[in-house]
């Protein structure tokens, strides 16, 4: 399982870097830049094929890859009549989509990717089946059992709980009509949600406490969390670089001096699941 562990890293690594460099070299070309050379890895070639002007190969050290644009600076040598050709010729705007384009890329593929785990995969989500009822509650006075799935709110079909589930949160009290399905059989049952404080919030609740399963959402939803995902982690990313200057010194202590690091920060997996969470979860109810 280790091996497997190993290549599938090397793998996902290899595509990463095979994307990114795709990016430099599809602009490289499209703005008649000279590309010579397209490899995946370093060190002594494995495999090589000339295709028009470019070698597409594989090198053995698979700890990376590059594009090779000719003419990256004035003092590179170009072929004879193809001096205009020279990266460092282009226009400074065709300059920077060439460069950026590699790391446009990678969010075009992590948006593609999340989309892949909502639709097809699926996320593990709140579902509108009763793992619990709280004793005392408006859902034990109403007769909700464990196992019930709620299918509707006020005669409202449940798709999506992370939405539905507002209905009792924005009812102000007022008595709701769910529709329940218990043991194949379908039920009409009256509750009646009550205030509490919950995180120092006031929220209307009926005290169930949902069963969690992965579930997959459809297309038009998975778009939707796909691109709420993406712009969080881009707008944590660019939050991350504009405080960089101010946790050089807390990372030089943690690198150098070995103190604790930030668990919490982006960079470490409690912080990116922190973000994931904080954009699609959802809080009592």
């Amino acid at each position: 399982m280790q091996i497997l562990g190993i290549l599938a890293f090397i793998v996902a690594l290899l595509f990463s870097v095979m994307i990114h460099e795709f990016g430099h070299y599809v602009t490289a070309k499209r703005f008649g830049m000279k590309v010579s050379e397209f490899f995946l890895g370093f060190g002594s070639r494995l495999w090589s094929r000339q295709k028009g002007e470019t070698e597409f190969g594989i090198k053995a050290i698979p700890a990376g890859g590059y594009c090779k644009i000719e003419g990256m600076t004035p003092g590179d040598v170009m072929p004879a009549g193809e001096e205009d050709r020279a990266f460092y010729k282009a226009s400074s705007g065709r300059k920077l989509i060439v460069l950026g384009a590699g790391s446009l890329l990678h969010f075009v593929l992590g948006y593609l990717l999340l989309f892949v785990l909502f639709a097809g995969v699926g996320t593990n989500q709140l579902l509108p089946v009763i793992a619990e009822v709280v004793k005392g509650s408006s859902a034990q006075s109403a007769g909700i059992m464990v196992g019930d799935e709620i299918t509707s709110i006020n005669g409202k079909a449940v798709t999506d709980w992370y939405v539905d589930v507002l209905a009792i949160r924005n009812s102000h009290g007022r008595e709701l009509t769910l529709g329940i399905l218990r043991s194949g059989r379908a039920l009409t049952i009256k509750a009646t949600p009550k205030l509490e404080v919950i995180e120092g919030k006031d929220r209307f609740i009926l005290g169930i406490i949902n069963d969690i399963g992965q579930r997959r959402t459809g297309i038009p939803t998975s778009l939707k969390n796909a691109g709420l995902v993406s712009k969080e982690f881009l707008f944590e990313s660019v939050k991350s670089l504009a405080k960089l200057p101010s946790k050089i010194p807390a990372l030089w202590g943690a690198t150098v001096n070995g103190q604790e690091r930030d668990a919490n920060g982006l960079v470490g997996v409690v912080g990116v699941a922190r973000v994931s969470g904080q954009t699609l979860s959802s809080g009592d109810l």
